[in-house]
């Protein structure tokens, strides 16, 4: 998320944009994708914690003085302390002086504000970055979408390490795994091709998924599968519990990559659809 967020910043903020509206559930990446956008910006919150309190917007607001060129605010987590109807006239302060402004939950605020955003992201099962104008889109439009997208990239990024950590036990996986993504699915790279039938593995870990274990957040690093610790950059962006996983399968053939010289393991959860973002015919191979 770090680096995606590097990469819309470069290729689609302005200097010029002042509010920047952000939607999406909670263990999307927002923060991360922020921090990615904006090195060196010191969030209000996170999923750590609290970081900077009282709110730096509202601080000499009564002065209409506002000392820092690029603001956050949670709305989400600030309505538990300050009014909508305060954050809102606080915001169109800054955007008055010049100042930018980074919103996350932006859906919660914009019925209030009477603005959209000059850039608005939204962030689930992908993300999505749009230009709004006066027709749209609206907020609630963009969180429609990735809220509802969001529980299958957790899915994949759960059944990611289940099949990682099956090709590392049953199969001598030892080399470190790339990864990279497909819409609803996952895409894990090898250097070499494993010695590992694909239709076995899908075997094991649809035997995981069907057992019911419980997945939860360990740290900044790691996640808990069951009893075993799982080292992962993206804790919190997972299922509660393996069942939670829908029609997870993987293609049964090794996808080699002659530009990166690697071996790719695709595999798919969700309902099974006849097209994925060009990736045609990969369900038909997946349930052969």
């Amino acid at each position: 998320m770090f680096v995606l967020g590097q990469q819309i910043s470069e290729r689609y903020l302005s200097p010029l944009d002042r509010l920047i509206g952000i939607v999406g559930g909670p263990g999307a990446g927002k923060s991360s994708l922020i921090k990615g956008m904006f090195p060196g910006l010191e969030l209000t919150n996170d999923d750590d914690g609290v970081n900077v309190r009282p709110l730096p917007i509202l601080k000499n607001i009564e002065k209409d003085f506002f000392t820092s060129h690029t603001y956050h605010i949670d709305v989400r987590f600030e309505l538990a302390f300050t009014q909508i109807h305060v954050l809102a006239e606080a915001i169109k302060q800054a955007l008055s002086h010049d100042k930018r402004v980074i919103v996350e939950h932006f859906d919660l605020l914009y019925p209030i504000l009477g603005m959209n955003a000059d850039v608005l992201l939204g962030v689930g099962g992908e993300v999505i970055v749009v230009r709004p104008n006066v027709f749209g889109p609206f907020p609630q439009e963009i969180a429609d979408v990735v809220i509802k997208t969001l529980r299958y990239r957790k899915m994949a990024h759960t059944a990611e390490d289940l099949t990682e950590s099956i090709l590392l036990k049953d199969y001598g996986a030892i080399l470190p795994f790339g990864h990279r993504d497909v819409h609803h699915g996952f895409v894990l790279e090898y250097p070499v091709e494993l010695d590992a039938n694909l239709k076995e593995v899908e075997k094991k870990v649809g035997a995981i998924i069907d057992e019911g274990v419980k997945v939860c957040y360990s740290d900044e690093g790691h996640i808990q599968i069951g009893d075993v610790s799982w080292a992962c950059t993206g804790p919190r962006t997972h299922v509660h519990n393996t069942e939670d996983i829908e029609g997870f399968r993987l293609m049964y053939e090794y996808k080699y990559d002659p530009k990166t010289k690697t071996y790719l393991i695709i595999g798919l959860v969700g309902p099974q659809v006849e097209n994925l973002d060009g990736f045609s015919g990969m369900i038909y191979h997946a349930s052969m």
